[in-house]
């Protein structure tokens, strides 16, 4: 959060817990995008990410006292956006899937034929969301596999098959891109 109000963090704090609009929409544009890169990151439907830090930032706002200074204010709200994500989540999901996945053989490509231009973002959407919230739990909010479980009700062994599979769907998914960007380089 960038320094504001007499270069001080703690009067845009202060300012938030007096619900005030001017201090309001300062973190709102300060933190929209990143918070809005979260929520896609759990969500692939832009709208409904969107619908969902809409709704984080209401939470952030109506309960910001419960805030004690304990750690850092934007990661504190940033956890409000991966909750309302994953509440969203589970009330559009009722069943937790496991797909069959076969061990797969996966072509091997020299280092040198591999291209780095991807869209992290755009393997991840092709992610099923199961696979997709363990992975960000675990890959970005740096959860582990026990938070995973209580958070989404699952056990620690479904967090470890969920990640491990969405790792092994991340790759094919990456060696299919390459493999299509090669061919048509030829």
């Amino acid at each position: 959060m960038k320094l504001l109000f007499n270069n001080k963090k703690e009067d845009l704090l202060s300012r938030l817990k007096k619900q005030d609009p001017a201090a309001q929409k300062i973190f709102y544009d300060q933190s929209v995008k990143r918070f809005l890169s979260v929520a896609k990151s759990y969500i692939s439907d832009i709208y409904q990410a969107e619908d969902c830090v809409i709704k984080a930032y209401c939470k952030i706002f109506k309960h910001i006292e419960s805030f004690r200074g304990e750690g850092n204010f934007e990661g504190w709200a940033r956890k409000i956006v991966v909750n309302e994500c994953l509440n969203f989540i589970k009330s559009h999901k009722t069943v937790f899937y496991l797909d069959d996945v076969h061990a797969s053989v996966l072509e091997e490509i020299h280092e040198e034929q591999i291209v780095f231009d991807f869209n992290a973002q755009e393997l991840l959407d092709q992610l099923p969301d199961a696979y997709r919230m363990v992975f960000n739990l675990y890959v970005i909010e740096e959860y582990s596999h026990q938070e995973i479980a209580d958070t989404l009700n699952i056990s620690t062994a479904v967090s470890k098959t969920q990640l491990f599979r969405a790792k092994e769907k991340l790759r094919k998914i990456y060696f299919q891109q390459q493999k299509k960007l090669k061919n048509e380089h030829i």
